[in-house]
Order: structure tokens, then C-alpha cells, then sequence
């Protein structure tokens, strides 16, 4: 099963460490943990703070230990297809976070989430759309989905931006649907 996949971080530096995971299944499941850090993980940024909005006190006090959450993800998450919006920084802090708890970093792998959207619009259009135009009809759709209001900012939050690319998903199924059904 298609799992949207979203971490939040101590900085966007060599050192950053995973603070949050927030995951949503196809179906609507979801999860979200603060991560309490490894004592051995000490970079913190007050920008990256700023824009998340969660501190370093509050994971101490209120987030599961890194090692149980890599363990419930690989528990929860091994055997489905993972999809992140931005997998390789997502994908650093997920190999930080399975390391951390003695786990093998390629335990858990993640892809591009565009490359999912892209491949969902596809599939649908392709039996109904030539293939001369096929790319700029996926193109189209995949364009005509991701429309946000001027002000509109993502959440920086995990389990809300995973909902997020798991919400354009379904809009781009929907909208390829729709090409396909007049075709």
C-alpha cells in the first residue's frame, strides 16, 4: 500500500537529526510521533525551530525514544511503497533515526513522491490518451493539481504535510479520472 511520508528536523545541517515523523496510508491510516533525541544528538538550529515551531525542550519532555519509533515504522511500514515529498532529506533523517536504533539504515526505503503522482496519472490515462500526447496530458494534470492559494504555506509539521501530498495524490487520481472518462 502507497504510505505518504513526512519528517521534521533539529536544522537542515550535516548533524540534523529527525524530531518528528508523521506518516498517511492510501487508505486514510495515519501516525505521528516527537522523537525524543539519542543523547549523542546535539545540533539544534532556532530557525528551523522557528518555522516547525517545536522545541528541543518539548521533545525531551514529550517525544517516544528514537529507538521505539524506528521500531514501530519498521514494523508499521515494511512492505509498503513509501513516498516523500522531499526523499532526500527525508530519507537522511530516516537513515539517521534506523542507525540510531541499531537498525539497517536501507531497512525502510523512500521514493519521490512526484514520481508517484506522476506514475498514478499515468496509469490511468494511458490505456485512453496516444502516446504522442501522453507526457503533456500527465503534465497537465499534474500542473493543474498543485494550485494553492498565494498565501497558503505548508504546515512544517509532519503528519500535516504528509496528509498534504497524500490530498494532491488524490486529486491527481481524480482529475486524470475525469480526462480519462471523456476521452
Amino acid at each position: 500500500m502507497l504510505v505518504f511520508l513526512d519528517f521534521e528536523a533539529s536544522s537542515l545541517g550535516k548533524r540534523s537529526y529527525p524530531i518528528e515523523v508523521g506518516w498517511v496510508f492510501e487508505d486514510g491510516r495515519s501516525q505521528s510521533y516527537l522523537i525524543r533525541p539519542a543523547e549523542t544528538w546535539t545540533d539544534w538550529d532556532v530557525e528551523a525551530e522557528a518555522i516547525h515551531g517545536i522545541a528541543r525542550s518539548e521533545l525531551v519532555a514529550k517525544g517516544v525514544a528514537h529507538d521505539e519509533v524506528a521500531r514501530q515504522m519498521v514494523e508499521d511500514l515494511s512492505g509498503h511503497d513509501l513516498a516523500a515529498s522531499a526523499p532526500s532529506w527525508d530519507g537522511k533523517w530516516l537513515s539517521t533515526l534506523l542507525r540510531a536504533a541499531g537498525l539497517p539504515r536501507h531497512s525502510l526505503r523512500l521514493r519521490d513522491s512526484d514520481d508517484v503522482l506522476s506514475e498514478s496519472a499515468l496509469t490511468i490515462l494511458a490505456p485512453v490518451i496516444g502516446s504522442d500526447r501522453l507526457e503533456q496530458v500527465v503534465a497537465d494534470v499534474l500542473a493543474s493539481t498543485d494550485v494553492h492559494a498565494p498565501d497558503w504555506k505548508p504546515a512544517h509539521r509532519a503528519l500535516a504535510d504528509a496528509e498534504e501530498e497524500r490530498s494532491r495524490w488524490i486529486a491527481v487520481k481524480a482529475a486524470a479520472q475525469r480526462i480519462a472518462a471523456a476521452a
